[in-house]
């Protein structure tokens, strides 16, 4: 839960809609409002609005959303709302509601919020003010909320390391939030899995490169867990070899995108939670090639460079409100995302290490959980790498 003193003039939140008929038959079997002009097409017909007009407390109702989950949030008493509906919503519609803070009233501990709902051609449909009190927890709750144990996002999580991940953490007493891009099933089978270890859990989706995303996972995270502790980012892309005289700059910004502006939106989104607390960790995965480079790797060896000076400057930077940033540099790990690679590639890899053998993942997240855990309380800006030896510095 916010703190009153956290709200500033000119935030703002919003949330789009598409109206749907369903939409109208739900509200329609709650308030009993069954009006002609909203539910029969052929009255409608007959007067000057042609179409059935929906409700217009529907969309209202999205304003008690945005006041209930973001400005202010759990602890909201709505208890004001002036509003003026100016042209009809129609079924198919897609409204953007929004909220602004215009007043804060720090003796009340209330905000003034000016709120708009716009349709899909950014036309005016309803304006109005809203007033709300924010609502404070009792000392005793707010020790209980503060008491809560790590929380971890690990971006990613449905892959052969992530989901690995999930599951150590879990079993060293972390409430882990799933992340998945497209593989939703398997999301839902480790949030399942995670619960069956006595630990929260939760999913979500996204793509880290695009922040309004993020900040409306940290938004809901915060509502269902509490604030995020550790961040770890297991995710990653396809890295086929090619040859720099036949690649373009297109292959070194998708990489530049995944690797840095995702560190980037994940440190702006989860970092000032971190800072108001004074503790928190940052663990992003790197590779074995910015040591030991591999032709035909020059876009990914890049990306995977300029994440670790920026990885590195960070600790540097936040060391004094004791959050850390650290790298893990795994070399070649059995998991799917090798089943392309040759079996003599593999066996070469493998010989070539002093252990003479691949890493499994289970190697990788063993070494995760120790980073995230109080045992590397003093270690920041490091890159431990995962290799059985076969990079040594």
């Amino acid at each position: 839960m916010r703190k009153f003193e956290s709200f500033y003039l000119g935030e703002t939140a919003t949330l789009k809609h598409e109206v749907r008929l369903s939409d109208v038959e739900k509200f329609v079997d709650l308030s009993g409002d069954d009006n002609k002009l909203h539910v029969n097409k052929e009255f409608a017909r007959l007067t000057s609005f042609s179409k059935p007009v929906v409700h217009g407390m529907i969309g209202v109702s999205f304003i008690s959303t945005l006041i209930g989950t973001k400005i202010p949030g759990d602890g909201a008493l709505w208890y004001k709302q002036s509003v003026e509906f100016l042209i009809p919503v129609r079924i198919g519609d897609i409204i953007e509601v929004s909220i602004e803070i215009i007043g804060i009233n720090i003796k009340s501990k209330s905000l003034v919020l000016r709120t708009e709902i716009k349709n899909q051609h950014k036309q005016l449909v309803t304006t109005g003010i809203s007033e709300v009190k924010v609502i404070e927890l009792k000392k005793e709750l707010i020790e209980i909320e503060q008491s809560v144990g790590p929380i971890a996002l690990v971006i990613g999580a449905t892959g052969g390391i992530g989901s690995q991940v999930c599951i150590e953490l879990a079993k060293n007493g972390f409430d882990v939030v799933v992340h998945y891009f497209s593989n939703k099933d398997e999301a839902l089978i480790l949030k399942n899995r995670i619960l069956g270890l006595n630990q929260r859990s939760e999913v979500v989706q996204c793509n880290v490169t695009d922040l309004a995303s993020l900040l409306e996972i940290r938004s809901s995270i915060e509502r269902k867990l509490g604030s995020i502790t550790h961040v770890v980012n297991c995710s990653t892309t396809a890295t086929p070899n090619i040859k720099f005289e036949n690649i373009d700059w297109s292959k070194f910004n998708e990489h530049y995108n995944v690797n840095v502006q995702g560190a980037f939106n994940l440190v702006k989104t989860f970092l000032p939670s971190m800072i108001e607390r004074k503790a928190g960790n940052f663990i992003f995965i790197t590779t074995q090639y910015t040591n030991s480079p591999k032709p035909e790797l020059s876009y990914y060896i890049s990306a995977k460079s300029a994440l670790e000076g920026f990885v590195r400057s960070l600790a540097v930077e936040y060391g004094p409100h004791l959050i850390r940033f650290n790298l893990v540099s795994p070399g070649m790990t059995q998991t799917d995302l090798i089943s392309d690679v040759p079996e003599k590639a593999k066996l070469l890899s493998a010989m070539n290490t002093p252990l003479r053998k691949l890493a499994n993942a289970i190697d990788i997240a063993n070494t995760i959980t120790f980073l995230a855990s109080n045992k590397s309380n003093h270690i920041t800006g490091e890159t431990i790498r995962i290799n059985g030896g076969q990079v040594i510095i």
